[in-house]
Order: C-alpha cells, then structure tokens, then sequence
C-alpha cells in the first residue's frame, strides 16, 4: 500500500472518529478551502460538511454511504495539501518535531482567522450601523422596524430602516436584492424613493478588489429595474484603495467615509 493510500485511510478514520476535525483539514489546504469549493471538487453535499464541522455525523445516511463521502473529501484535501507547510510529505521521510510545530502553528492560525473574520464582520456591521442610527436621529429622522420584505417605496419622509430588500426583475427572475440601510429625505415625496446606502469595511484591500463587482452588479440590476434616479452610496471603513474606489466612480456610485459619516447630509437629507 502507498503512502498515498495511508495518508487517505488514516485521514478518512480521523474524520469519522473526530467529524468535527473537517474544519482544520480545510485550513492545511493551499489555498485553504472554502466549504462550497470543498463540496464542488468532493461532489458531496453543504449539509453534510456543516453538519460535520459541528462534531456531528449525518442521521440519515449509513455509515457505508457516510464513508464514500468522507473518502472524497479527505481525497480532495490530500492533493491539496500545503506542501510548504508538510515538506516531509513529498519527500517521504518522518516529520522533525520542529516541523510538526511549525505546521500545527500555522494551521491553527489559519483556523483562528476563520473563526474570528464572521465575528470581525458582524462587529463591524453593527458599529456602522449604530454610527448612522445616531447621525439621523440626531436630526430628527425616526428608525423603522427592521422588517426583511417590506417595501420600501412606501417609506414615510423623515424615516429610516436597516436590512431592508428591493426586488427587481433581472430579466430571467425576480430577486430581492438586501439594502443595509434606507433613508427617506425629509423632504421627498410619498413616491420617490430613498437613498440606499451599503456598509462596508475592510482590514485590507485585496478582499475590497476581489469583490468590488458585487456594488457594480447590484446598481445595474436596481436602476434597470427602478430608473436611474436611484441613489445608492457606499458607507466605507478601514482599506479601500484608489483602484476600488475608481472602480465604483465608473458605475456612478458614490461613497462616505465612516470617520466622516456627517459628509451623509449633503446628499440631501
């Protein structure tokens, strides 16, 4: 038998005994692996790794068809392994303790990151939030109830509500596209409609660059649908750079900075 073969059979074992262990084999990965990619190469299915990744084992498959699925997976996860962090793997030979360190180190760095990046996000979200929630009322503006599917063309003048949907017709369906934040001017009319207004925030900017197309998307689809009287403004914090900020002024969106939130008023509040 190969090492090959070792490798994927003590790996297939490991995770049937410790499900909840999936988490760290993705992070050993070069690059480390999101759970859909896992389920594309694996061919299995988001439930089953959700539900493995929190130390359970799925109620109604058995344990042969269970262990098809972890066998493709641990497969994936061995050719992808990071071979700089495992060199003694290609050179076949047994670890050195210091290697063992290193490795475990830098996976569990990796795990830790995972873990702490939602948390970080949501933070951050919430801040923003409570950033404008406290700019507008000073100024007289009244929070609505944070209802999901309400419709925000009948939002009163003077008002403003967080987490709110549009649906707009992309040609092939109908989708509700998420707002984080909708803002009724005092001084608009019963039709018009509000400002729209995305929180953003950043600790670097290659994740700024990688998504920079989801904003542009998401106008396209709100002023094809809604006219191109839709205003909709960026609320950033932390790293955004000239080429992503460039790439938003080339589809017509503006932005305000966080630190200066005030700047919010001149769009006509």
């Amino acid at each position: 038998m190969s090492k090959t073969d070792d490798l994927l059979r003590f790996g297939t074992t490991v995770l049937y005994k410790y499900p909840g262990i999936l988490k760290t084999f993705r992070m050993a990965t070069a690059p480390p692996l999101a759970i859909d990619r896992l389920v594309g190469l694996a061919n299995t299915k988001p439930s089953l790794i959700r539900t493995l990744e929190n130390n359970g084992r799925p109620k109604r498959m058995n344990k042969n068809e269970l262990m098809e699925h972890l066998e493709r997976i641990v497969s994936i996860i061995s050719e992808l392994l990071d071979k700089d962090i495992f060199p003694w793997l290609d050179e076949v030979r047994t670890s050195k303790e210091n290697e063992r360190i290193r490795a475990a180190s830098i996976v569990a760095d990796r795990l830790c990151g995972s873990i702490a990046s939602p948390i970080i996000r949501n933070a951050q979200e919430r801040r923003q939030f409570d950033v404008i929630n406290r700019l507008l009322t000073d100024i007289g503006y009244v929070a609505t109830p944070d209802v999901l599917d309400a419709s925000v063309t009948n939002m009163r003048p003077g008002t403003f509500s967080f987490n709110r949907n549009m649906s707009v017709d992309t040609g092939h369906q109908t989708v509700k596209i998420p707002i984080d934040i909708v803002i009724k001017p005092k001084i608009a009319a019963d039709d018009d409609l509000p400002i729209l207004v995305e929180a953003k925030s950043a600790g670097d900017f290659t994740n700024t660059n990688k998504r920079r197309k989801e904003e542009a998307t998401k106008v396209r689809h709100l002023r094809s649908h809604y006219g191109s009287s839709v205003r909709y403004i960026l609320f950033l914090g932390g790293y955004f750079d000239s080429g992503y900020l460039g790439y938003e002024a080339a589809e017509g969106i503006d932005w305000v900075w966080e630190h200066r939130a005030e700047d919010l008023l001149e769009v006509g509040l």
